[in-house]
């Protein structure tokens, strides 16, 4: 008995069978999506933030807004610009308490600057009738809200595609023409008001000087009139003439004084 026990024991054991693995979990989709990019660049970036803040059509289907901005980001120099689509820029300027959609230009532009960082705003609109088409696409400065730049064109027989990429030819022009540093508007009204007061100063001076030589040339011809008639008076009899000679240089001497001193 004890034998058999032995050789049992001895025989293979027998295991419970180990539970199933657990399924393993899908990785998270990383597809990115425009709500998931990041609101603004990195403060290290030096590119310069452009924003979407109008996109108008009309006569046109809506869907062609969105086909203009992606056609913008496919040709935008990504280097030296960080473009904010409409969506991002609508988003960040809901902090703000005093902008509205229907700022487009002026001073109350200038809260997206605030906001958003950008330099500067895009404005475009499109549109169409028929085989008619039309765009004008704006770039504004968001420190003084004036227009930096504006292209226009109108196709009287042309399809929305030509339209568009006409419109995002039009775009990537303006921009490549942004220059580095924007001019300064307030010094270059400044030197403009600065020189049209030189050149009214100028004439004032002219005009003086002109006025001056006037008087004094009244004041000498009326004083020799003056003197030449008493010595008519004097020396001719005391003639009428000679009374009216003198009377008359003394009015221009008088004349001339009173230039001279006004």
């Amino acid at each position: 008995m004890l034998l058999a026990t032995g050789v049992a024991g001895a025989g293979p054991q027998t295991r419970a069978p180990a539970p199933p693995a657990a399924p393993a979990t899908a990785a998270p989709a990383t597809a990115t999506r425009d709500s998931d990019a990041p609101l603004r660049p990195a403060a290290a970036d030096n590119r310069r933030i452009v924003g979407i803040l109008e996109l108008r059509v009309e006569g046109v289907p809506d869907e062609v807004k969105e086909t203009f901005q992606h056609r913008l980001e496919e040709q935008l120099d990504t280097k030296h610009y960080w473009l904010a689509s409409r969506a991002r820029m609508k988003q960040m300027m809901q902090r703000s308490t005093t902008w509205t959609e229907g700022c487009i230009v002026g001073p109350c532009i200038m809260e997206t600057r605030r906001y958003t960082g950008a330099e500067l705003v895009l404005l475009a609109s499109l549109t169409g009738a028929g085989t008619s088409f039309g765009y004008v696409v704006t770039l504004v400065r968001t420190d003084t809200g004036r227009i930096l730049q504006q292209r226009t064109e109108h196709c009287e027989i042309c399809t929305v595609n030509e339209a568009l990429d006409k419109a995002t030819l039009a775009t990537i022009a303006l921009l490549n023409n942004v220059p580095d540093k924007l001019p300064d508007e307030a010094a270059d009204r400044a030197a403009t008001q600065g020189l049209a007061i030189d050149r009214i100063q100028q004439r004032l001076v002219a005009q003086d000087r002109h006025t001056a030589q006037v008087g004094m040339a009244l004041t000498v011809v009326g004083l020799a009139a003056t003197v030449g008639g008493l010595l008519l008076y004097q020396l001719d009899g005391r003639p009428t003439y000679a009374v009216a000679t003198a009377t008359g240089g003394g009015a221009l001497a008088l004349g001339g004084l009173t230039i001279l001193t006004f």
